[in-house]
């Protein structure tokens, strides 16, 4: 698929624009503060309609109006056509169509329209604490299968209930737990257990998929074959979570919170057999937290058969010349857009360029 049109009003710094993108790659320069980056999330924005960049929703409306709109027309592998089409206002709620059919749920957009985006900040999916990595294999189990965020929000869910019965049970102060509470606990735990097995399961058949991906991915940017290591091994899929739940109880109801279940897990990154996270460079870090994306994204076109639209926002400024021509050499197939406040490098091969000042298109390209 490709996004073929992108039109945004009252967006960010924009106040109207359109851009017509190739199917190849699309370069959009700039100078720092000019709406690149805006660009780039307003693309992501339509496939799961998060901002990558954390910003809430009134964040997104440009300063001054009550309402800001993402327009976009999605070329499909098999011909059709979508329109979708995203009202974000400043006070209420949003409001999302597709072929001027409104949803009722974001999870009915999944999957319409699939990103994969890298950004400066995705260095924290190797530098930052265990929910990063987390959150890294439940985003990519999401594009590869739109269930997994039913799954996931039902997970979250079953979390939540349970940490309120716990907390309740704290404050109790028993020795034992009154019995409503512990017959509620079970029915939660039972739930939990078989909903968490399946997601257990997923991650880490996701994982076992991208680890030669990852390592290849980073060979190709760092030019070494520095060995790399994904590791999903909670210790509650030994024994099935059911198990890991009842042993766990005791410390659960103390402190007021569900101690084990794959909302605590994490997934172990090792580059030379040390962890990535505390011994590897910045250098190293922020190519294997590229690797990473360029790996989900491989998988994601071929367990699809169809490319997400690979955004590469303001990564060449974080790379050394080496990686950035390795990463310009080994574009995947696709759609791909690039942000860059610098002119590029003559690795690169753009079939289009678009120059932006101020949000809006410098007249000439």
């Amino acid at each position: 698929m490709i996004v073929s049109r992108l039109e945004l009003i009252d967006f960010r710094n924009y106040s109207e624009a359109s851009f017509d993108l190739t199917e190849g790659t699309t370069v959009v320069l700039g100078d720092n503060g000019q709406g690149k980056t805006n660009l780039a999330e307003a693309l992501a924005y339509l496939a799961t309609l998060t901002s990558f960049r954390g910003a809430p929703g009134d964040a997104l409306v440009r300063v001054g109006t009550d309402q800001g709109i993402i327009r976009a027309t999605v070329r499909h592998d098999d011909g059709r056509e979508s329109l979708i089409e995203a009202e974000l206002r400043a006070v209420g709620r949003n409001r999302v169509q597709v072929n001027r059919q409104k949803l009722q749920r974001v999870r009915d957009l999944l999957g319409t329209v699939r990103v994969t985006v890298f950004s400066p900040d995705d260095l924290i999916i190797v530098k930052g604490g265990p929910g990063e990595r987390r959150r890294f294999m439940d985003d990519t189990l999401v594009t590869l299968a739109t269930k997994y965020d039913a799954i996931r929000l039902e997970m979250d869910r079953i979390v939540k209930q349970r940490n309120t019965l716990l907390k309740q049970a704290q404050k109790a102060g028993h020795r034992e737990l009154p019995t409503d509470i512990e017959v509620t606990l079970d029915v939660w735990d039972a739930k939990f257990s078989e909903i968490a097995d399946q997601f257990g399961y997923a991650r880490a058949t996701l994982v076992s998929r991208i680890a030669p991906m990852v390592q290849e991915a980073y060979e190709h940017l760092a030019g070494v074959a520095s060995p790399i290591e994904l590791r999903y091994e909670p210790e509650w899929r030994r024994t099935g979570l059911k198990a890991a739940l009842t042993a766990a109880r005791g410390d659960d109801v103390r402190r007021g919170v569900s101690t084990v279940g794959p909302h605590r897990d994490e997934l172990d990154v090792t580059i030379n057999g040390l962890p990535g996270r505390t011994h590897a460079s910045q250098g190293e870090q922020r190519t294997l937290a590229l690797a990473l994306r360029l790996a989900g994204h491989r998988l994601a076109t071929e367990r699809i058969g169809s490319a997400p639209v690979l955004v590469l926002d303001d990564v060449l400024s974080e790379l050394d010349d080496g990686r950035a021509r390795a990463l310009l050499g080994h574009l995947p197939d696709g759609q791909v857009v690039i942000t860059t406040a610098s002119e590029l490098p003559p690795a690169a091969r753009a079939d289009r360029i678009i120059r932006i000042a101020a949000g809006t298109i410098v007249p000439g390209d």
